[in-house]
């Protein structure tokens, strides 16, 4: 297969000027538009509420706008916190997402793991599975365009999707209870990191239940790279940002709650042996995904408020100087 490139959008890195975020916000879809012309897969989005330092927390509005500048490209929310959601809302607005972008609109359903996002959207904590399992379902029935009870009273969710059966989504978690509960609906299982124990799980339960599915694995070799023609003079000045957004995303470690990179991160150093982000040179980036070191290329160039000519330029030098060569050598192939 192809390698792959991703751009990463999260809206890390919060400006406290309104116009000057206004201008981040215009350069993310711009950015979006361009990953688009230079050959990139898949533009992904996030969602958090309540975060200090900014982050993504209206996906669906920044997608539909992405759905309706592009034509090609695939646009991704990882993680759509659906339980945050009025599932008939929600399900009404992914299926105008689905037909204006003719089908490009993925995302993988989670229900988070911060209860202030619960009690910020009116949702109560305790309840969290079980509003889960209501808007897969509710989802699910929407889209076939046709009426179902819902509630008490039968309603009949307009308009219908293109994407048949439904627009197309995964089931989230690291949890052995998002792994079944993926398999009871008949949807795709994405853990954020590999599980043994959790693809075993999921597996079974389909078999028991007679249902189709498939594990989807997260890939390797994929951190977030930054490419600079001089890493090591680019790391003291892009680490700032880098620890901006992941020392925020640490303080929402919950006990009880699994989930990736739950690793402190205090320096440069940390940032450098942990690898969640990585700067390299043009030339190691392409050799990484011509020899299948690195399966995807997640380019994040507005990480923790990254000054946008800066995040401009290492796109433009992705596109320019790795994306461009590793198409070649795959025949241009996507």
């Amino acid at each position: 297969m192809s390698p792959q490139a991703a751009l990463r959008i999260n809206m890390t890195g919060l400006d406290p000027d309104p116009d000057r975020e206004a201008d981040r916000y215009q350069a993310a879809l711009e950015m979006a538009v361009y990953a688009e012309e230079s050959g990139f897969d898949v533009v992904n989005l996030e969602e958090h509420h309540c975060a200090n330092n900014g982050w993504l927390a209206a996906p669906l509005t920044l997608a539909s706008m992405i759905a309706a500048r592009t034509k090609r490209i695939r646009i991704s929310v990882t993680a759509l916190l659906v339980t945050l959601y009025d599932p008939i809302r929600l399900a009404e607005d992914i299926a105008v997402i689905d037909l204006v972008s003719r089908g490009r609109f993925i995302f993988t359903a989670g229900m988070g793991y911060r209860p202030i996002e619960y009690h910020a959207t009116g949702r109560t904590w305790s309840e969290r599975g079980r509003l889960m399992d209501e808007t897969i379902e509710t989802l699910l029935k929407a889209w076939t365009g046709e009426p179902f009870l819902y509630r008490g009273e039968t309603v009949r969710v307009t308009p219908k999707p293109l994407s048949r059966p439904h627009p197309f989504f995964l089931i989230g978690g690291q949890s052995r209870a998002a792994a079944r509960r993926a398999a009871r609906f008949g949807l795709p299982f994405y853990p954020p990191e590999h599980s043994d124990e959790l693809e075993s799980a999921y597996l079974a339960e389909l078999e028991r239940l007679k249902k189709k599915g498939f594990y989807m694995h997260p890939g390797t070799g994929n951190s977030m790279v930054m490419v600079d023609p001089d890493p090591e003079r680019a790391w003291p000045e892009l680490a700032p940002y880098m620890l901006r957004e992941l020392q925020e995303y640490t303080t929402w470690r919950r006990a009880g709650v699994p989930r990736p990179g739950e690793e402190p991160v205090v320096s440069i150093q940390d940032l450098k042996e942990q690898k969640r982000f990585e700067i390299l040179t043009p030339k190691r980036c392409r050799d990484q995904l011509i020899s299948g070191q690195r399966q995807v290329a997640v380019l994040h160039p507005l990480a923790g408020g990254i000054p946008l000519d800066r995040g401009w330029s290492m796109l433009r030098r992705f596109s320019d100087e790795v994306l461009r060569p590793v198409r070649g050598q795959h025949g241009g192939s996507r």
